[in-house]
């Protein structure tokens, strides 16, 4: 009896947890100018009491033997034999990111008050935010791959308008349409697969998918998890589809947090965790995200090394700790759980430092610059001990989140036992070293060393509306990964959807691991301080630089190699096509037109009225016929 009523309880507030946010979306949107006083109020109340709804339902959820409950809400297609049920599935994994969604998106909400306090269109904002989170919260809640997808486009709209909301600046209107057209790359993807399973399966539900993906062929089970992969890529702006991700830092900076921190970048880990059953069977598909991450997460930190925006070298990071998590699925059963620890640390850590990026930005007059910074500890000591502490998770300084996660990664690279493990754990390993150095610069440029901003600058402290939040994710980055790891482990909340953890067989100890890591993360902070930490940081970036930075500088080529291999081609092909169909296709339809045009007017000339005409007209097609018949007849 008990299950029962904390089964419809359950129900209820996995509804209302949708409902919230997306009402306070339509009421601001709806409601217009009269709703410009209290709007932003309105909208991060609603994705509290989401928040407040979900805790109560992830409680619930415990308490249950069979953690998964399964809510049938309407139809929602029907067709033939395709039938889609809107429902929405609440089990640890997708409680797990409601929290996290609905927790962190609160906070940015909160921080929004201040941040955008003076913007006329802070209403409107607050109706973006709001859209987003109610499309991120059917994406992870939807028990299918249609309501996925429904929740997947919805996501990729509410960040175009959110990336796009200083649309007057052509930089954020060019983002922002890079970012739509980039995750509609990865979007076909999706739907190909959605297509795939209607038609092997005959359904799109996750459990008829999972249940029957056993059967099918192996070429078939591999594209389905390649297919995917194509969407994730999309989404978490993974290599080769992640130069959208950077971009989007020309949006407000509580976009930055929210589709950086808990939000839009982290579906596509989503997407391959519930997905984790066609996954299991194809080899071929998981090494392909194995690659994936490896490659994305030594990108990301190379190139994080020789920026100067500081949001750009937060964009660069969450490239990288994406492609840790990548790097964790895409080692099966081990690293399910892993890749969601990190996430969550990085939920934390990763939006506490967007939003004090947001508060340095908020004191140096929106300036991104770090060459312009310099010496802000002591005008900003609230934001410096929060992004400090964040900055000492992200870089896995021992006992802080990213300590915890991150090494558990590693250690389940290295706990594959062959070469490729080694490759994996090394790869990982690296990448902790360059996040050491480009985190370790960031600060010494930023809040140390001398000030190097322009004479009648004041820095000042953002209000406690936008420090209160700052404060909490701080929190988070220190407690959060000893949690999730020696406390409440998130291995055994997920054993429901990924299998009872198993002892694993280390290959390397877990404290050698943990020093190994250390060590190296130790020589990259040391080395950010012997190349900036000692030395006058000049004002301008020096032109005369090694062929390696010059190359970070410009992401690595990757827009070049876009531009090249698609965006010009495709350019060309458009050209090519336009000019076939203005002088081929309309060329012929008008040159019919003109001809059928022309006859009729030199006909109607003959037309004259007069009888003399029509008569002597007469007179000569008698003599043709006459002659016509002559001629045969003498033949």
């Amino acid at each position: 009896m008990e299950s029962a009523v904390a089964a419809e309880g359950l129900l209820s507030a996995s509804w209302l947890v949708i409902a919230l946010p997306l009402l306070g979306a339509a009421v601001l949107l709806l409601g217009g100018r009269r709703t410009d006083r209290w709007g932003h109020l309105l909208g991060t109340a609603t994705v509290l009491a989401a928040f407040v709804v979900a805790l109560l339902a992830t409680v619930q959820l415990a308490g249950l033997e069979e953690r998964a409950v399964d809510v049938d809400l309407f139809t929602f297609l029907s067709v033939g034999s395709l039938d889609v049920q809107a429902g929405l599935l609440v089990d640890p994994l997708s409680a797990t990111f409601m929290l996290l969604i609905t927790g962190v998106g609160g906070l940015i909400h909160v921080y929004s008050v201040g941040y955008m306090a003076h913007d006329p269109r802070r209403r409107r904002f607050f109706a973006y935010l709001n859209l987003f989170v109610a499309a991120m919260l059917l994406l992870v809640l939807g028990d299918n791959y249609v309501a996925l997808y429904v929740g997947w486009e919805g996501v990729g709209l509410a960040s175009y308008l959110l990336i796009a909301f200083w649309h007057e600046r052509p930089a954020a209107a060019t983002a922002a349409k890079k970012a739509f057209v980039m995750n509609r790359v990865g979007d076909v993807g999706l739907a190909l697969a959605i297509f795939v399973m209607f038609a092997q399966l005959g359904t799109v539900s996750y459990e008829g998918v999972f249940g029957g993906v056993g059967a099918l062929a192996g070429g078939t089970v591999t594209a389905l998890g390649l297919l995917l992969l194509l969407g994730a890529c999309g989404k978490s702006g993974q290599f080769p589809l992640q130069a959208w991700l950077p971009d989007a830092m020309e949006g407000p900076t509580p976009v930055s947090a929210l589709i950086h921190a808990a939000t839009m970048v982290t579906a596509g880990v989503y997407l391959i965790a519930r997905s984790a059953p066609i996954y299991d069977l194809t080899p071929t598909a998981r090494a392909v995200v194995l690659a994936v991450g490896a490659v994305t997460l030594l990108y990301g930190a190379v190139v994080g090394c020789a920026y100067d925006d500081i949001k750009k070298v937060l964009a660069y990071s969450t490239v990288s700790q994406i492609g840790y998590m990548f790097l964790a699925v895409g080692l099966g059963p081990v690293g399910y759980a892993a890749a969601i620890a990190h996430l969550l640390t990085h939920g934390f850590f990763k939006a506490g430092l967007f939003l004090g990026a947001g508060s340095v930005m908020h004191a140096m007059g929106d300036q991104v610059d770090m060459r312009r910074f310099g010496g802000l500890a002591r005008k900003l000591p609230v934001t410096f001990v929060t992004f400090g502490l964040g900055y000492l998770a992200l870089i896995g300084f021992p006992f802080l989140s990213g300590y915890w996660t991150k090494d558990a990664i590693i250690e389940a690279a290295l706990d594959r036992g062959d070469g490729w493990g080694w490759l994996l754990g090394a790869v990982a390993v690296v990448g902790a070293g360059l996040t050491a150095f480009y985190m370790t610069r960031l600060v010494l440029m930023t809040f140390l060393g001398r000030p190097r901003w322009t004479e009648g600058r004041h820095p000042h402290e953002a209000p406690t509306v936008m420090t209160a939040p700052m404060v909490v994710l701080a929190a988070g980055s220190v407690a959060a990964g000893f949690l999730l790891v020696q406390v409440f482990p998130l291995d055994e909340w997920l054993a429901p959807v990924f299998g009872e953890p198993e002892e694993a067989a280390h290959v390397v100890a877990p404290a050698v691991v943990g020093i190994v890591v250390t060590a190296v993360m130790l020589v990259g902070v040391l080395a950010a301080w012997l190349f900036v930490g000692r030395r006058e940081v000049p004002e301008v970036a020096p032109a005369r630089v090694s062929p390696v930075v010059r190359a970070a500088r410009r992401s690595l080529y990757a827009d070049t190699v876009n531009e090249s291999l698609f965006m010009r081609p495709g350019q060309w092909l458009t050209r090519a096509l336009v000019w076939v169909d203005n002088r081929g296709v309309d060329g012929a339809v008008n040159g019919l037109a003109a001809t059928l045009g022309g006859s009729s007017s030199r006909l109607g000339r003959a037309q004259t009225g007069f009888v003399r005409s029509y008569a002597l007209g007469m007179l000569g097609g008698a003599v043709l016929v006459a002659g016509a018949l002559l001629a045969v007849t003498a033949g």
